[in-house]
């Protein structure tokens, strides 16, 4: 049975903010329902912190270092293999419903001479999926102009509802009301208060409304990546989830003073940078805290009325359902406020899959402590569609022997992720070079490992004995030992073969039998290889050309 793909990406949703991960007050049922039918992944690591470098690489299937979209705003280079490009070879659709935060190669597209107005110029500039409808959710505006220069749908749709602005985004759906002003999202001190938008109006609604108009009228074989803006900043909600929550439902905040003590200095950095002295203030986290809960709530909602649907058209049989986030949200953890370093709570990533194939009868329900990366996914959709192979391509592995309670061989000992902290103020006010800012993490079933070019210490935590990453082990010397083994599984993870992408393994195993095209290179007579070998250069001549022969 050809199997669909339902692909739903969540924006900085934390591991911890579901029921079904032990959260003690946030309840979400409807993906708690898909965590009881498949699998919980609970040692899922994105390859980089940030929204645009975790999207390429989940879409890609490699790593930062690989593709080179290695921050926001960092074009995915044109020629890029994505699952989409994997799924239709393969006869199964791949659409977008939501957000990619790619940025085009608007220089490799006119180079190459691809128009976005070809289909195959339109995959490529879509990340190589097809467009049911994307809007990435970020309609902010300044003194340089929008964020996004793109076309908003969901400020179409708002104005096709009557809400009357030149960006409905900001001015209701992101801002509540006070004494008849805005009170936009952005200020954090806004964060009770209620978005100034019907709750059905609002976008996490009305992206799940797009996901049911798609299903309802595809026909073939189809992968849809329905991805959602929330509960990604700015952190206000619609009524009633504004006041669902309050600081009683706050679980405790994860920091010590002795982090601050001869921090790493790019740790410093961030935690003295505005985002992470705004999230270290207790009110601060009071106020963004309950609506983030209240954002979650809404998309478990909505997760409701998609799954109901699914149900009630009989989908759930034959649809495969992902659930997962680009990275996660500091909210004060550490002193810090939203992404970009490698503590859990911004590196590791829900990850739930329920497959609905009977193969996958004795995992239902079941929790996988695996160390699992993001680009896993892509070649476990292809594994999925049928397909095999691409290896030279596909960084990551399937997931499918998991699912299906089969333990894969040789699986990963250490995950990776990686960060380019080149235009942040915090690379400038170190002296560090555009080269040299970045930052890899290698984390095993014990330890977690940061190495940061230019010079630095690493940093080092044991997650068995201090699982909230409070310690950092790299300010001394006694465990040398560990840090020479994350070196040097570093170095065999930097001289992986990432490049080779156009000759396949199964390419090299038929250049190795060679002699069949008649190349006798080092062969000293005939009789040194076989006859077939040589059948071309053997036999009599009808003409004679030398000179008085």
């Amino acid at each position: 049975m050809t199997k669909n793909i339902l692909f739903i990406m969540f924006d900085q949703l934390r591991f911890d903010y579901l029921s079904c991960a032990g959260h003690p007050t946030l309840h979400t049922p409807h993906i708690d329902r898909i965590a009881e039918k498949g699998v919980r992944f609970t040692r899922a690591y994105v390859q980089s912190p940030v929204c645009g470098s975790s999207r390429m690489s989940t879409y890609t299937g490699r790593y930062p270092s690989s593709h080179g979209a290695e921050y926001n705003g960092f074009p995915l280079r044109v020629g890029e293999v994505t699952m989409g490009d994997h799924l239709r070879g393969l006869g199964m659709g791949c659409w977008l419903i939501g957000k990619t935060h790619m940025r085009v190669d608007k220089a490799g597209m006119e180079r190459l001479g691809l128009s976005p107005d070809t289909v195959i110029g339109a995959r490529q500039a879509e990340c190589g999926f097809d467009v049911w409808c994307r809007d990435d959710g970020l309609w902010a505006e300044g003194p340089d102009g929008f964020y996004d220069e793109a076309r908003s749908p969901y400020n179409a749709y708002l104005k096709s509802k009557g809400y009357k602005a030149e960006n409905p985004w900001a001015a209701y759906a992101n801002a509540g009301l006070e004494d008849g002003e805005m009170a936009s999202g952005w200020f954090m001190a806004n964060a009770d208060k209620p978005a100034n938008i019907a709750e059905e109006d609002s976008e996490t609604p009305w992206l799940t409304g797009e996901a049911i108009k798609f299903i309802e009228q595809a026909k073939t074989p189809w992968c849809a990546h329905v991805s959602y803006i929330k509960p990604h900043w700015p952190y206000i909600v619609p009524a009633p989830y504004h006041e669902m929550y309050g600081p009683d439902d706050i679980i405790p905040v994860v920091r010590e003073l002795a982090e601050r003590d001869n921090a790493h200095p790019v740790y410093q950095g961030f935690m003295n940078g505005r985002i992470g002295q705004a999230f270290a203030r207790d009110e601060v986290r009071e106020k963004v805290i309950p609506a983030y809960m209240g954002l979650i709530k809404q998309c478990d909602d909505q997760m409701g009325r998609l799954f109901d649907f699914l149900e009630e058209t009989g989908r759930m049989q034959d649809t495969v359902i992902v659930i997962t986030s680009d990275h996660g949200d500091y909210l004060g953890d550490h002193w810090l406020g939203e992404k970009d370093l490698f503590h859990e709570p911004s590196v590791k990533v829900p990850l739930i899959i329920y497959d609905p194939s009977r193969y996958a009868d004795a995992t239902r329900g079941t929790e996988c402590d695996a160390l699992v990366e993001a680009i896993d996914l892509p070649a476990t959709f292809v594994e999925m569609a049928g397909g095999s192979g691409a290896g030279n391509i596909l960084e990551g592995r399937s997931l499918l022997p998991w699912l299906h309670g089969q333990k894969p061989q040789e699986w990963r000992n250490f995950a990776v992720s990686e960060y380019n902290y080149s235009t942040s103020p915090i690379a400038t006010n170190l002296g560090v070079t555009s080269q040299d800012a970045r930052l890899f993490m290698i984390a095993d079933q014990r330890w977690k490992f940061i190495h940061a070019e230019g010079g630095f210490r690493p940093m080092l935590f044991d997650l068995e004995n201090d699982p909230g990453e409070l310690d950092d082990l790299g300010k001394g010397n006694a465990h040398n030992e560990v840090i020479e083994l994350m070196y040097e599984r570093l170095g065999k993870w930097a001289r992986r073969n990432s490049q080779r992408v156009t000759v396949s393994d199964a390419d090299i195993k038929r250049m190795q039998s060679g002699g069949g095209k008649g190349i006798l290179i080092g062969v000293y007579t005939p009789d040194d290889v076989a006859p077939e070998q040589s059948v071309k250069y053997r036999g009599a001549v009808t003409q004679n050309h030398l000179k008085g022969s």
